[in-house]
C-alpha cells in the first residue's frame, strides 16, 4: 500500500477506469489525469513516487512530458504505457529515463508487478558524485577505468527495472558477469539466475531447452523436462549469444516476451511465468537484422536498455588490476608462491590487443602459475603465442608500405592462397590490428590468430 498516491496519466476513459480499479483493489491510492497539462499540474502538487504515463496523449507527446517530469523530480519512477505497434517509443522512453514500460495489452499480474518494482526502488536517488570520482565495481568486476565506470552506473540504474537489458561486446569481455550483476542488484536477487548459451545448443534441441517438453513429445523425450524459462520463474533468464537463435525460435521468443506465457513442446496448454530477460551477443545485432538473420520486431523488443562491454584493450590500467587479482586467485588454487607481476610484464600487458579479452588474460596468468613457482610473473613465463604477438608488435614498421591486393593478383592462385592474401591485406589496412580486421571480415579474432599461427608453422 502506498502512502503517497500514484499518478495515472491516461486519456482513454475506459482504460483509465480499469487501471484505477486494479490499483485501488491492490491497496494503492491513485489520482488520474486524462491529458498532459492536467497530469503535469497534478504531478507538481502531489509529487508522486510513481507515475503511470501513456505515451499517446491528446495535447502533447508523452516523451516530452516524461522528460519534464524527470527534470522536476529526477527520482520519480515513471512506467510508460504504449501500444504494441509503437514499441520503439517505449525503447526511446527507457533511454530517456523511464523506469519500466508496459505494452498493451498487458495482464493484471504484469501491471502490479511493474508497480511493485517501481515502488520498491522509489525514493531519493544516490547523492551526486563529484566529477572524476570512482565507484566500487558491482558484482565480481575488477577495474575502475572510465569505460567501466559507465558500465557500473548503467547496471545500478537499470537493475531494479523490469526492462530487458541487451549486452553487447567481444567474447571474453564479461557479458555474463554484467548480467549477473544486474540480477544481483535487482528486486529479483532472491530468485534464480538461469544462464543459457544459445550458441552451444543444437538448433533442434534449443526450443526444448528454453521452454521445456513433456514426456513422449518427440523421440528421446523419456520424461518431462523443465525449460530454462520455467526454471527462471521469479528471477532472471540470461540468453547468451541471442543472435544464434534460428528464426522459428525467435518468433516463439517474441510471443513469450509479449505474453509472459510458455508452452513446453508437446504440452496442451500454456502457463504464465514471471521472468526478466537479459540477453547478450558478440555480434552487431542491428547488422544481423539488416542481413535478415534476426527479426526486427524482436530486436526492438529486446534492445531496450543496451550495455556495451568495452574490450580489454580500451580499459587502460584495468588490465594490470585484473591480472593481479587473477594471479592471487590462481596462486592460492595451485599452491604457488607468486606475489606480483614484473613491471616489464605489466607494461607489456597494457600494450597488447588482447583479442580474447579478460578470458585470454586469465588464461595467460593460469599458464604462468601452473608452470612456475614465482615469486613474480616475468616475460619468460608467458606462453609462446604471446611472445609471437609481442615480437610482431615490436617489429612493426608502419612506414614500410605493403602492396595492395588486386583482382589480377588473385587469378591463378589457390583458394587457400587467396584467403591468406585477403586476410593479411585487411590486417595491414587496419594498422596491424587483428581485432579490427576480424570485425571487417565478420569472423572471430581467435580464428585469425589460429590461421596466422598455422601459416607461421607451414612457412
Amino acid at each position: 500500500m502506498t502512502r503517497r498516491p500514484l499518478l495515472l496519466v491516461e486519456d482513454t476513459p475506459s482504460l483509465q477506469l480499469v487501471y484505477e480499479s486494479v490499483l485501488k483493489t491492490a491497496g494503492h491510492a491513485v489520482r488520474c489525469a486524462d491529458d498532459a497539462a492536467s497530469g503535469l499540474a497534478l504531478f507538481r502538487t502531489l509529487q508522486p513516487p510513481v507515475v503511470l504515463l501513456d505515451l499517446m496523449l491528446p495535447d502533447r507527446d508523452g516523451l516530452d512530458l516524461l522528460s519534464e517530469l524527470l527534470a522536476i523530480k529526477p527520482d520519480t519512477r515513471i512506467i510508460v504505457i504504449t501500444a504494441h505497434g509503437s514499441i520503439n517509443k517505449a525503447v526511446a522512453a527507457m533511454r530517456a529515463g523511464a523506469h519500466d514500460f508496459l505494452v498493451k495489452p498487458f495482464d493484471e499480474q504484469r501491471f502490479l508487478s511493474a508497480i511493485g518494482n517501481a515502488l520498491a526502488d522509489a525514493g531519493p536517488g544516490p547523492a551526486a558524485k563529484p566529477s572524476g570520482s570512482v565507484t566500487a565495481p558491482p558484482g565480481e568486476f575488477t577495474g575502475t577505468s572510465e569505460p567501466m565506470q559507465r558500465v557500473y552506473a548503467k547496471i545500478r540504474s537499470v537493475a531494479r527495472s523490469m526492462a530487458t537489458v541487451f549486452i553487447t561486446g567481444e567474447s571474453g569481455t564479461g557479458k555474463e558477469l554484467c548480467a549477473q550483476a544486474v540480477h544481483d542488484h535487482s528486486n529479483r536477487a532472491h530468485g534464480p539466475f538461469v544462464p543459457l548459451n544459445c550458441g552451444a545448443i543444437p538448433p533442434e534441441l534449443l526450443e526444448s531447452e528454453v521452454f521445456g517438453h513433456v514426456k513422449g513429445s518427440f523421440t528421446g523425450a523419456i520424461a518431462d523436462k523443465q525449460g530454462a524459462a520455467a526454471a527462471a520463474d521469479g528471477g532472471t533468464l540470461f540468453l547468451d549469444e541471442i543472435c544464434e537463435l534460428d528464426l522459428n525460435l525467435q518468433t516463439k521468443l517474441l510471443r513469450f516476451l509479449q505474453t509472459s506465457t510458455i508452452q513446453p513442446v508437446g504440452a496442451a496448454r500454456a502457463r504464465k511465468v514471471n521472468v526478466r530477460i537479459i540477453c547478450a551477443t558478440n555480434r552487431n545485432p542491428l547488422q544481423e537484422v539488416r542481413r535478415g538473420r534476426f527479426r526486427e520486431d524482436l530486436y526492438y523488443r529486446l534492445h531496450v536498455v543496451p550495455i556495451h562491454m568495452p574490450p580489454l584493450r580500451e580499459r587502460g590500467a584495468d588490465v594490470v588490476a585484473i591480472a593481479e587479482a587473477g594471479l592471487t586467485r590462481f596462486a592460492q588454487e595451485e599452491g604457488r608462491k607468486f606475489n606480483g607481476i614484473d613491471p616489464e610484464v605489466a607494461t607489456l600487458f597494457q600494450r597488447l590487443d588482447w583479442p580474447g579479452n579478460v578470458r585470454q588474460l586469465l588464461n595467460v596468468l593460469r599458464h604462468a602459475v601452473v608452470l612456475n613457482d614465482g615469486p613474480a610473473v616475468t616475460r619468460a613465463m608467458l606462453p609462446i603465442e604471446l611472445h609471437h604477438e609481442l615480437e610482431h608488435r615490436e617489429d612493426e614498421t608502419p612506414e614500410t608500405p605493403r602492396p595492395h591486393v588486386t583482382l589480377e593478383g588473385l587469378i591463378g592462385r589457390t583458394l587457400a592462397e587467396v584467403e591468406r592474401m585477403v586476410i593479411e591485406e585487411t590486417i595491414s589496412r587496419h594498422g596491424g590490428s587483428i581485432p579490427k580486421a576480424a570485425r571487417v571480415l565478420d569472423v572471430s579474432p581467435s580464428t585469425l590468430y589460429r590461421k596466422i599461427e598455422a601459416w607461421k608453422a607451414a612457412d
